[in-house]
């Protein structure tokens, strides 16, 4: 079969998700603080997650045209499904950006004009962390890369349409936006991250923090490619994918997960060997008053992984991959948790009427990094439902969002054929052998 039929019974089962998610949500809003800091915070960490698995669907695209690839052909319908979520994604950004520049909420320090002005290091960041930055370079850099998708997509469903004298042509087109592509996101997904993500902590950075969290993206992306091709495999589609074709998404799940755990290492180790204050609080903080999140974030992203893809055979077993796949794509949603929850709750401690305490250190914050950085941290280290660990709001949340992102992929493959029969590297994907 070469035509997905996105069937009503698995869109009433991902609309309950759906609703589900919806219902966390509204519960979240009216339980939360009187800042809502637990529901802006779910919905910024679902909306940057998603997005980002998105994107790197269509960067993983790119690189395989620019490298004359074809291992990848037969099932690449799910990448450019994946890719269909980037115009959501685009939207959940904007409105969090909107939120952001209205100031209706507290997701970061920065955006206080009042704490800008009485913190000298806001005031050397504030050229880039400002609500206009935010706002208008998501709406250009995302639409950017939207851009691109859609020239993308748009190529690879003519080819299904033209003769194999044209295929060439039409694929010598995707080469160049694909070219073109690859060298922009390389920059401008380093400049969203550190917005979106890393600045929440305003007064901590690392330079490698953005290789960090892209490859945790690329990685929840493959996870959860392997899933989605398991589903549709079956229930009788893409018979022609092989054990090799897992073998190879297997790899790169095991991979990447290697790779990922190198950026973790060497981002920790830097850090730390350093021992400079502002720099060592994100850690000291992850660790002391988070350790569940900190020390489970590398059980499942890298020893489960690792022990279990290291021999070569289970990586070609759709159940060992498919198993490792589920908890690397729950992992790395967990990753960004961490990433993401414990600023969003010093900065709502800050709010709620310790902001005074950041003021007065201000002055000092270069030489006294660790004073600035920790901003009440005493106060928050006991639980916290939704921040400490996720809640049921959060896991509801999550679902919800991952329904609707699958709704979104599946309802993408329904439009086009499964396999792209035109593609002139089809051939090579079907007798792909390892």
């Amino acid at each position: 079969m070469n035509q997905f039929v996105f069937k009503n019974t698995a869109k009433t089962f991902l609309i309950a998700f759906m609703v589900l998610g919806l219902l966390s949500m509204g519960i979240t809003w009216f339980v939360d603080d009187e800042n809502h800091s637990r529901f802006w915070s779910n919905l910024l960490h679902n909306s940057v997650f998603f997005t980002g698995i998105s994107v790197m669907a269509i960067f993983f695209i790119s690189v395989c045209i620019t490298a004359y690839a074809g291992w990848y052909v037969q099932f690449k319908r799910i990448w450019e499904s994946f890719g269909s979520f980037i115009y959501l994604g685009f939207f959940l950004m904007v409105v969090i950006g909107i939120t952001v520049y209205l100031h209706m909420n507290h997701l970061y320090h920065w955006a206080d004009s009042g704490s800008v002005a009485e913190d000298v290091i806001l005031q050397g960041k504030s050229g880039f962390l400002n609500k206009n930055w935010y706002l208008f370079g998501t709406i250009i850099i995302v639409g950017g890369w939207a851009f691109f998708y859609n020239r993308l997509r748009s190529l690879s469903l003519e080819e299904d349409k033209t003769g194999a004298g044209e295929n060439f042509s039409k694929h010598r087109q995707m080469r160049w936006y694909a070219a073109v592509f690859l060298p922009i996101f390389g920059f401008t997904s380093a400049a969203m991250i550190w917005q979106w993500v890393m600045s929440i902590d305003s007064h901590w950075y690392s330079t490698m923090f953005a290789w960090y969290s892209a490859a945790s993206w690329f990685v929840a992306m493959i996870a959860l490619t392997i899933l989605v091709l398991l589903y549709l495999k079956a229930n009788g589609y893409y018979n022609t994918v092989t054990n090799d074709h897992v073998h190879d998404l297997g790899k790169f799940l095991f991979a990447f997960s290697i790779f990922w755990t190198y950026l973790w290492f060497s981002q920790y180790m830097l850090i730390w060997y350093a021992n400079v204050g502002e720099e060592t609080i994100y850690f000291k903080t992850r660790m002391k008053e988070y350790p569940i999140l900190f020390y489970g974030n590398l059980v499942i992203n890298f020893l489960l992984p690792f022990f279990v893809l290291l021999r070569n055979d289970t990586k070609r077993k759709f159940g060992s991959v498919g198993f490792v796949a589920i908890f690397v794509f729950i992992g790395h949603w967990w990753d960004y948790f961490l990433m993401i929850k414990p600023g969003v709750l010093h900065t709502a401690h800050e709010v709620s009427g310790h902001a005074d305490s950041h003021g007065d250190h201000a002055a000092d914050a270069i030489g006294h990094g660790h004073e600035v950085a920790h901003h009440g941290a005493e106060a928050v280290s006991n639980f916290v439902s939704g921040f400490t660990l996720p809640g049921f709001l959060e896991i509801g949340t999550f679902l919800g969002f991952t329904a609707l992102f699958l709704f979104v992929v599946f309802s993408s493959l329904a439009k086009a054929n499964l396999v792209a029969e035109n593609d002139p590297y089809l051939e090579e994907s079907l007798h792909h052998h390892v």
